[in-house]
């Protein structure tokens, strides 16, 4: 069974850039698709980027298109979602997630999740 902890979060202005890392232990994170999720308060956990087990495919959501970037180095077990531009609207607790079939947007199709890691934007 695969662990995550994601790290990375903090607090930033608007405009800024930040660059989180989930890192997965007891397993192999090529064995997995993975995702990016966040959650606001009194909000649902919605996706925000996926990426496939090669890192061949990726999924964005439209709110960060541009913006956000998922990559993976799977030798590293680790993902990465490199954040830049970022809004206030930004803010939430930013969870990474892993998957034991194919890429996927859907939250209840992930098998393993971190703790989260705090993002918050300040304008």
């Amino acid at each position: 069974q695969v662990q995550l902890v994601e790290s990375g979060g903090g607090l930033v202005q608007a405009g800024g850039s930040l660059r989180l890392s989930c890192a997965a232990s007891g397993g192999t994170l090529s064995s997995y698709a993975m995702g990016w999720f966040r959650q606001a308060p009194g909000k649902e956990r919605d996706i925000v980027a996926a990426i496939s087990r090669t890192g061949g495919s990726t999924y964005y959501a439209d709110s960060v298109k541009g913006r956000f970037t998922i990559s993976r180095d799977n030798a590293r077990n680790t993902m990465y979602l490199q954040m830049n531009s970022l809004k206030p609207e930004d803010t939430a607790v930013y969870y990474c997630a892993a998957a034991t079939r194919s890429i996927t947007v859907v939250v209840t199709q992930y098998d393993y999740w971190g703790q989260g890691t705090q993002v918050t934007v300040s304008s």
